[in-house]
């Protein structure tokens, strides 16, 4: 007599399909907070891309993976290519300069970020890069771990001064509510946002040079594009004053480092805080290394508890919503599923 519940397949001599068949593989970053892989295990395996012993070995086995979540790690046209199987590379974070998108989507790849979950750390680290420069506590924490106790000297406050704001996103507009606390007056340059979006708090310029013109402080906050990389060079320093810095938490290559290091070198700006680098990690022999009023840190502007659990997460929703055949609201390129 036949099992009324015995599966069809399975009596008919092919093979079941198991849970583990079913799941999908996912590479994760080497570092990621594990709230996300914690909803992956839901439906999928995880390898972290660091278990790999170069890149050529992961190329071997790219096509093993249905998705990437990847945060600065490249995935470029070879990876994408050589990965059969992808479904989705899934951006922890906001920026995906470091994604062929192009790539992507000539091979049917959904792409997401996480827009917004990160805003508010890398704002509070724009307003902290921005206040250690204009106070010199780099140089202030040497000379006293030295034993000097005189020799500062004075330094300005930040009240009624002049943030511009080179790009007018999320990020932006949490650093001018921040600098507005501070008593400082907000402009920005953004092309591409309506003027009557913007807060009450944030005035428009109407080109680049007019805002490095009237700001004390330039915050860069724009993506990376053809027409923004090095969008500040040599003859857009030399608008802002010598008593101006320059903060730039969104993508190095925005500002040309040779022409920050000419300004820094004669005393055309007053320092800069720089938090990301066109090579991640840079070499310590770079130009900036040299100036005592240049604040250097390692790219952690979006790296606080609550920012990257968020991140974490979000990327992982965005896995599963396409695992379950759902185009996320955070797509950013044309691919049907």
């Amino acid at each position: 007599m036949s099992d009324p519940d015995a599966d069809p397949a399975v009596a008919d001599g092919e093979p079941a399909e198991t849970d583990e068949q079913s799941q999908w593989h996912v590479l994760l970053p080497a570092t990621i907070d594990p709230a996300g892989p914690a909803l992956l295990e839901e439906f999928a395996t995880t390898t972290h891309i660091d278990e790999f012993d170069d890149h050529e070995h992961l190329l071997a086995t790219a096509d093993q993976f249905d998705a990437v979540v990847t945060r600065i790690e490249r995935l470029d046209a070879k990876f994408i290519g050589r990965a059969s199987n992808l479904k989705h590379i899934s951006k922890h974070g906001v920026g995906y300069d470091n994604i062929d998108v192009a790539a992507a989507s000539d091979n049917g790849v959904v792409v997401t970020n996480t827009p917004g979950v990160n805003s508010r750390a890398v704002a509070e680290h724009a307003i902290t890069l921005m206040l250690a420069v204009r106070r010199r506590l780099l140089g202030a924490d040497r000379r006293l771990r030295n034993g000097e106790w005189e020799g500062h000297g004075t330094t300005d406050e930040l009240r009624d001064d002049t943030i511009g704001l080179f790009g007018c996103g999320d990020i932006a507009r949490i650093v001018a509510d921040l600098a507005t606390g501070l008593g400082m007056t907000c402009l920005t340059y953004d092309p591409y946002v309506d003027e009557e979006t913007l807060p009450d708090s944030i005035s428009a310029v109407d080109s680049l040079e007019s805002l490095l013109d009237r700001a004390d402080v330039l915050s860069i906050h724009t993506p990376l594009t053809p027409e923004t990389r090095h969008a500040i060079s040599h003859d857009e320093l030399e608008h802002l004053s010598s008593s101006g810095i320059l903060i730039n938490t969104a993508r190095a290559e925005v500002v040309d480092r040779d022409a920050l290091a000419d300004a820094l070198e004669s005393d055309a700006i007053a320092g800069a805080g720089i938090d990301v680098f066109e090579a991640e990690p840079p070499t310590t022999e770079g130009p900036l290394f040299e100036h005592e009023n240049v604040i250097l840190t390692p790219h952690i502007g979006a790296q606080t508890t609550e920012s990257l659990r968020n991140m974490s997460l979000e990327a992982a929703e965005n896995v599963k919503s396409v695992f379950e055949g759902e185009l996320p609201a955070t797509t950013i390129n044309d691919v049907s599923l």
